[in-house]
């Protein structure tokens, strides 16, 4: 099992003294706040390197490490920028390190940190983000990083050791504590959270289901890992949350701008006889003149058309087996892949793709509401949800009626 948390050149532990975790959850969004204590238990010094692993939905955002008198903070800056500034303190004799986020099915996050003296204490803040998944039941799912809370196996454990290269802990004691404390948000209320692990009663501190408050009540038991299950009310609803940025921040850099996130997670009804749950996925993509600009000013921006039609090739790509799709381009007129929705497979994926990439912005103007018209009119495929995909740049000068039109088939088409 690969090692990981601060590790020492030769790739051994150090041991963990206490870890206290602060997690906000906001729908399906966990903001994950950490601060963990190592102490060098030996004789002499040893040099450090902190290890942490992320899966393909996490990104960390910040990072400070102190170890004695040495402070290691990690600034966040666009990769070649972080490769200049890298080169720059190179070239000025200061001492700089590069952290950069590599692997495959997800990043390892690493840092050298120097070295740690003996019978000193290395005190790490780590904060970052990820994406939630989402179980059949509705729950958004949690699960704590085994580097933020290692695994031990006690004295007498006759079974495999979860880390290898650990000493035992004392039976039914871990060698370090835990605080785990958590923020729920959401704007249609928080109804419940489930764990394998005993926590305080749920609170909602502002008088309504919109926040809620829950931590452990102990330390968790030795032999399993920290999973919170969270219940919204009407998680389906659409919701959207903003992020203010992390304060200090050079407004226009990386994390400067504020950023809403929108959750749409469509109550899908849940397949029976002769009913299929794969659905039916329309894709309406802008092809008027503005979508041939530019995505933004740098000069090696791509085209709008260019980053639609890559997004719109991931879709195709992902799409369940059996399911039904079809592709419509708008500008001044509109046309449609298909006279009606296809069924997916091999072959009208391979079909499908071939002719995206053959798509242009040559369409004229901005008109979006016969084409909707369109879709709406079409017959849905039986016992196939419909789910419409829009991809646009450009205003419409009929928006009310376009909101009505929807609005009038928000019942049939998600």
């Amino acid at each position: 099992m690969s090692a990981y948390g601060l590790l020492t050149s030769t790739k051994e532990p150090v041991p963990l003294r206490s870890g206290s975790v602060a997690l906000l959850l906001r729908g399906f969004v966990a903001d994950v706040a950490c601060e963990l204590r190592y102490r060098n238990e030996e004789t002499g010094p040893v040099e450090t390197v902190f290890v942490f692993p992320l899966d393909a939905q996490a990104a960390v955002y910040a990072f400070q490490a102190l170890l004695g008198g040495t402070r290691v903070e990690a600034q966040l800056r666009e990769k070649e920028q972080a490769r200049e500034l890298y080169g720059d303190a190179l070239a000025g004799g200061q001492t700089s390190f590069l952290l950069e986020e590599a692997g495959a099915g997800g990043d390892v996050f690493s840092c050298s940190l120097g070295n740690l003296p003996p019978g000193a204490e290395a005190a790490l803040t780590l904060r970052y983000v990820c994406e939630l998944p989402r179980e059949p039941d509705g729950a958004a799912r949690f699960v704590l990083p085994i580097v933020l809370r290692p695994r031990y196996a006690p004295q007498g454990w006759a079974g495999e050791d979860v880390i290898q290269g650990v000493p035992r802990a004392p039976p039914g004691e871990l060698p370090y504590t835990l605080s785990l404390s958590v923020t729920l948000e959401s704007p249609h209320g928080v109804e419940r959270v489930v764990s394998n692990c005993s926590l305080t009663p749920l609170s909602y501190p502002g008088g309504d289901q919109s926040s809620a408050q829950v931590s452990l009540a102990e330390q968790p038991p030795w032999d399993r890992d920290v999973e919170l299950l969270v219940y919204y009310t009407e998680p389906h609803k659409p919701s959207a949350v903003l992020e203010a940025g992390l304060p200090g921040a050079e407004p226009g850099s990386l994390m400067g701008d504020p950023a809403v996130m929108v959750t749409l997670l469509p109550n899908l009804p849940e397949a029976g006889p002769g009913r299929s749950a794969a659905g039916e996925f329309v894709f309406l993509l802008d092809r008027s003149g503005s979508m041939q600009g530019a995505m933004d000013a740098r000069a090696d921006s791509p085209l709008r058309i260019d980053s639609a039609k890559e997004t719109l090739v991931l879709l195709l790509k992902s799409l369940p087996l059996g399911c039904y799709f079809n592709i419509y381009g708008f500008g001044s007129r509109f046309e449609s892949f298909y006279p009606q929705s296809v069924e997916y497979t091999q072959q009208t994926m391979a079909e499908s793709l071939q002719r995206v990439q053959q798509l242009r912005a040559d369409l004229g103007g901005t008109e979006i509401l016969e084409p909707l018209r369109a879709i709406y009119r079409s017959p849905c495929q039986d016992g196939h949800p419909r789910q419409l995909f829009v991809f646009t740049d450009g205003e419409v000068c009929n928006t009310q009626n376009v909101i009505d039109e929807v609005q009038r088939h928000r019942g049939s088409h998600r």
